[in-house]
């Protein structure tokens, strides 16, 4: 019988991360939304490469901040925004254009499947308010206006099917339909933030109704939570918990409580003692933005560098896509979760279901670097970096055999005083990381 909770403190403290998220992995992050329709954001920084302070925000890449990126009123976002629509052309003045009329959320799911994602998180209400459900507690949202479709229910029976997981985002702290007082700095995400109860009373109302409702198996709320029902949060969680039985929260809860801890961009730190999570888009942005072609994507062996290195740090990667307003995945995007999806299907026993290895990442000779994962006695090492068809690696401190993850590399070891020698044959680029499984080598 599973444990129950009680709305306090001591008790939610007792909850652990589930096995299942631990294991997953790798999971998709879907901004999807009115912003999907201008579609447009500079391209500045990662996230925590500069200052949150006027500057960023005044030049935003992310193209789902457009609301707010319009609203301080100066900068590339509100120049782009008066020269095509004007000055009279709300944000709102998008939401009839937002028609979602060629969505199929079937190919989607078997998209994320192919990828090799385990779980999926989906925006249901951004900062600006839209809920991407039939809320009850408001008419702003995608059955009413818009795609007038449920978009987060078809999209959660959808990925279901496909033996996935299905989790939501919301927006806790921030709604700019009922407080849009334009953001120039960090804190201003907390000061400018709805400030009355009401507010308080009406985002508790939707988190419990998607819970209730939709049973999502992480609940990743963002930026914070309103201090009016701060008392709230641990019945919310214990409510939470106890309808979903092996559900996962983050870290944006104010501070008070957390399952994860998360990584956005250069924001945030790896953690090889605690679970955590690393978020982002392909490019600068969450939301589609236009400016963003393929040249301006992470490239395939910076994407399956940025999982194997996030994974061996004991992190899953949560990588973002942001579809267009019609309902399509843009070709650039679903090229790399296809490229990712090949990669995994050889090496995937080294990324799903491993823990954080004892050996730290290192760089071998000639700039090669390598990973370490670990699976009750093996030893997972991923090798970066080879390139030639014949290579020459020593793995310091790792004693034993190793047989590789691609059936098409002919491996052979030699153990010396300083490690494991690997002459490695058959290597062409294509492959990128390789995987050795060294049994018995943690």
């Amino acid at each position: 019988m599973s444990k129950k909770y009680t709305g306090t403190w001591n008790s939610v403290n007792e909850h652990e991360v589930p096995k299942w998220y631990d294991g997953c992995k790798f999971g998709i992050f879907i901004h999807w939304g009115i912003y999907s329709v201008p579609a447009f954001a500079p391209r500045t920084w990662e996230l925590g490469a500069v200052e949150t302070n006027e500057e960023w925000f005044c030049n935003n890449p992310y193209a789902e901040w457009y609301y707010n990126s319009i609203n301080v009123g100066k900068g590339p976002s509100y120049e782009h925004h008066i020269e095509k629509y004007g000055k009279d052309f709300s944000y709102e003045d998008f939401l009839p254009m937002w028609k979602a009329e060629n969505w199929q959320p079937q190919k989607w799911a078997e998209l994320f499947r192919k990828a090799g994602a385990k779980y999926v998180v989906l925006t249901t209400k951004h900062h600006d308010g839209f809920c991407l459900y039939p809320s009850e507690y408001t008419d702003f949202n995608c059955e009413e206006l818009g795609p007038k479709r449920d978009i987060t229910g078809e999209l959660t029976d959808a990925v279901r099917s496909e033996g996935l997981k299905m989790g939501l985002y919301y927006s806790g702290l921030i709604d700019w339909q009922f407080a849009n007082d334009p953001i120039f700095k960090e804190e201003d995400n907390f000061g400018n933030a709805c400030p009355t109860f009401e507010y308080a009373d009406y985002s508790y109302n939707q988190m419990k109704e998607l819970v209730d409702k939709y049973h999502p198996s992480v609940f990743w709320n963002d930026i914070g939570w309103p201090k009016q029902s701060e008392h709230m949060m641990p019945y919310f969680l214990a409510h939470y918990y106890n309808v979903v039985e092996e559900g996962v929260v983050n870290d944006r809860f104010n501070g008070l409580y957390h399952d994860f801890s998360t990584k956005e961009y250069k924001q945030g730190e790896a953690n090889r003692k605690e679970k955590w999570e690393m978020c982002r888009g392909m490019g600068l942005s969450f939301g589609y933005n236009e400016n963003e072609g393929d040249d301006q994507l992470i490239s395939v062996p910076d994407l399956i560098h940025l999982l194997v290195a996030t994974v061996s740090d004991n992190g899953n990667l949560l990588l973002n896509i942001g579809p267009k307003p019609d309902g399509t995945i843009p070709a650039e995007q679903e090229k790399r979760l296809l490229a990712l999806g090949k990669w995994l299907e050889i090496n995937g026993e080294g990324i799903y279901d491993t823990s954080c290895s004892a050996h730290l990442p290192e760089t071998a000779g000639d700039g090669v670097q390598l990973f370490f994962t670990a699976k009750e006695k093996d030893l997972y090492v991923f090798i970066e970096g080879l390139s030639k068809e014949e290579n020459t690696v020593l793995i310091p401190g790792v004693k034993g055999s190793a047989e590789t993850l691609d059936s098409t590399l002919n491996v052979q070891c030699e153990e010396t005083k300083e490690g494991m020698k690997v002459r490695i044959n058959g290597y062409d680029k294509e492959k990128h990381i390789i995987c050795l499984k060294v049994k018995d080598g943690e």
